[in-house]
């Protein structure tokens, strides 16, 4: 199988890129792990139009690969400001590539803990609406105390600990070979829709746009934008009762109760 591993942090130095490259070599039997960097991407903002080329290419990097493998480390409870950036960068794109994609997620620390506030905070971002991705349950990784964790060589010293990573890693593989099938259908399903939602802009209308005020006024009088000063330019829909309309100008209070006296009336007018 292969995966892509994402570094979590711009740092340049970084325990959590120590144990990505210790997975990529430890595992090269079971699997095949492109690791990623996020050290020269900009940060995220609306006011930038053009997915930046670099976050395009990991995105390209994501939907080729069988799953994704996120290691973090953990800043003030939460994940990096960069990762953040990355994800937040991700989310724009379309076809989605974090869609139905299955995610671990690992994480090195300096302190006892490990990485498990970030990692729920990880959780968290990965689940909202939009980006849906599948992360592995249960299989935490939180390793701590990184700068007794590793040799000279850089790699982990703990059987227990190796032991452990052995075992989330496999689970890893069973889980994403599980929900492969998954997968592509669900990025044929983001291109049609986008091809839709393209076709159905272009032979829109301004009939369109306004059916439901049309459908579901119960009767009141259809306000535009033009009404609250949105739009000069909008045409302003008349109330097809004027019953309505002249009790408004006068300047009353009124309920739906008035309004449906007033409804009454107009109808034994008629």
């Amino acid at each position: 199988m292969k995966f892509i591993a994402i570094v979590g942090t711009n740092a340049s130095f970084s325990y959590n890129r120590k144990l990505l490259w210790y997975m990529k070599k430890h595992f090269t039997k079971e699997a095949q792990i492109e690791i990623v960097e996020i050290t020269d991407l900009p940060l995220f903002s609306e006011d930038i139009r053009e997915i930046p080329e670099g976050v395009q290419k990991i995105a390209e990097a994501i939907r080729e690969e069988d799953g994704l493998i996120f290691s973090t480390p953990e800043y003030d409870h939460a994940i990096t400001a960069a990762l953040k950036s990355l994800i937040e960068w991700l989310s724009w794109i379309k076809p989605q590539p974090l869609n139905s994609l299955p995610v671990m997620i690992v994480g090195v620390s300096l302190g006892n803990m490990g990485t498990v506030f970030a990692q729920e905070n990880l959780r968290q971002i990965l689940s909202s609406p939009g980006l849906d991705a599948f992360v592995l349950p249960s299989n935490q990784f939180l390793l701590g105390r990184a700068a007794e964790a590793f040799n000279q060589q850089d790699e982990l010293i703990d059987e227990r600990t190796i032991s452990w990573l052995e075992h989330c890693f496999n689970n890893f593989m069973i889980y994403s070979k599980t929900l492969k099938p998954m997968r592509l259908p669900s990025l044929k399903k983001e291109n049609n829709k986008e091809i839709i939602e393209s076709e159905e802009s272009k032979n829109s209308t301004e009939t369109d746009e306004v059916w439901w005020t049309k459908e579901t006024n119960q009767g009141l009088p259809v306000l535009s934008d033009a009404d609250t000063g949105a739009s000069e330019y909008e045409e302003v829909i008349e109330p097809e009762n004027s019953a309505y309309l002249q009790f408004l100008e006068e300047g009353e209070t009124w309920k739906f109760d008035d309004i449906g006296e007033l409804r009454g009336k107009s109808e034994e007018e008629d």
